[in-house]
């Protein structure tokens, strides 16, 4: 079989990576895909843009038997929706279903019609009203309404950081059409978890449970960015709770989707904030793998990746087992230094990047080029360790990374460490 990844990050690479290892795929094609991609399959650069007329002869032209769709834009912009009236098998929602994560106020306007837990919320249309009601609720959250690259949702630490952020999106027009309305809403206090599953827009299934970690700085410090390392599964987050985000979240979610006439064919990631009481609410949905997430998940199942993924595009979900491996996966993303802000590229990466029993490396940012490996982004690569215990992965992780080298190279020092602390 001839397989298709849309993207080009670690993810991708990722998802490439999976598709390699089932029996069933002689052929992977990545659009455009990486410096790490291209040892797996073949790279190809073509516009991702509606109508996708480029996309779709490319594919029936090489006979392409499944399109696996990694990032959330060309999901939001209706690749499924072009691509499945040709009889192409994909596994993305369609343009509809991607609003979850496209629009934050038709994810909580849905979450409130199908009772699915999540914070107290106002929607806002304009500068005034919007910072009247947040004169009263200075310490709630705010969210642009449409995607900002991870950095449309502020927590204010003071009445002036949340009035100024209200200003950029209303007034200087910093976040364009994603900010054409505002999501303010009361936080919550608890831990934050990632959980990612499998829909067919019938069935579900479970893939994992995971722990990102967003802020550039050990300790949860500095900025926002994609992220900078994950871990999965979270070993405190135990069987009853994960039977009560099924029940809760989970299951709601898909049926309340098939309710509107939505069809989903993909991945739910739905980031959760579980309080002292163990209840969980709903912060995002997205409609996709995360990223670093999909690092850590994905080595872990032991199910055919293929038959997982064909099953999902032809509705054919209830028919397959997940079978996951009882091991724990870390993941440390090396940066380019000054990232998530300005940083450069073109530095060579050195070192032993092959694939080992306990340990991979993905690729992020990178290209090749005369024959050298590259950095080409802000994320250039995630260094994963396998282990029996979420310590070994850790440390296998950490290990790796003594081996490898960039100019400027960047990472956390303390992924894992709060579930480590919180174990004992």
């Amino acid at each position: 079989m001839k397989v298709c990844v849309i993207g080009s990050g670690g993810r991708e690479h990722t998802i490439a990576w999976k598709f390699s290892k089932s029996s069933n795929v002689e052929k992977i094609f990545c659009i455009p895909g990486n410096g790490g991609t291209a040892s797996i399959g073949e790279n190809i650069n073509i516009p991702l843009k509606p109508p996708f007329v480029d996309l779709i002869k490319f594919i029936k032209e090489n006979k392409i038997d499944l399109v696996f769709v990694g990032p959330e834009k060309p999901i939001i912009d209706g690749i499924t929706d072009y691509l499945e009236p040709e009889g192409i098998r994909i596994v993305g929602p369609t343009s509809n279903g991607g609003m979850i994560e496209g629009s934050k106020v038709f994810a909580k306007l849905f979450m409130e019609k199908y009772e699915i837990p999540t914070a107290e919320f106002e929607v806002f249309e304009d500068f005034d009203s919007a910072k009247s009601f947040f004169e009263k609720h200075t310490n709630w959250v705010i969210k642009v309404n449409g995607l900002a690259a991870g950095k449309g949702v502020i927590v204010p630490s003071s009445y002036e950081e949340g009035i100024k952020f209200l200003e950029d999106v209303f007034i200087n027009d910093k976040f364009g059409d994603s900010g054409d309305k505002v999501v303010i809403e009361k936080k919550i206090s608890g831990f934050e978890i990632s959980v990612f599953v499998i829909t067919d827009g019938e069935d579900v299934k479970l893939l994992s449970i995971a722990q990102d970690h967003k802020r550039i700085y050990d300790d949860d410090k500095g900025p926002n960015t994609g992220g900078m390392g994950s871990y999965a599964p979270v070993p405190f987050v135990k069987e009853d709770l994960i039977k009560d985000i099924m029940k809760k979240i989970i299951y709601p979610t898909v049926e309340g989707l098939a309710k509107e006439g939505i069809g989903y064919k993909g991945i739910i990631y739905a980031g959760l904030m579980v309080d002292d009481k163990l209840n969980p609410y709903v912060l995002e949905f997205n409609c996709r793998l995360g990223d670093p997430e999909a690092q850590v998940i994905l080595p872990l199942i032991k199910t055919d990746f293929f038959e997982l993924s064909q099953a999902t595009a032809e509705k054919l979900l209830k028919k397959i087992n997940i079978e996951i491996f009882e091991k724990f996966a870390t993941v440390v993303v090396l940066a380019s230094q000054g990232y998530p802000e300005k940083y450069e590229v073109g530095k060579e990466i050195k070192g032993d990047l092959s694939e080992k029993e306990d340990s991979i490396v993905f690729h992020a940012g990178t290209t090749i080029k005369d024959g050298k490996l590259l950095t080409n982004g802000g994320r250039v690569l995630g260094v994963v360790g396998i282990g029996n215990s979420l310590q070994e992965s850790i440390s296998k992780a950490y290990k790796r990374i003594e081996g490898i080298e960039f100019e400027g190279m960047f990472y956390r020092r303390d992924i894992g460490k709060k579930a480590l602390e919180r174990l004992l």
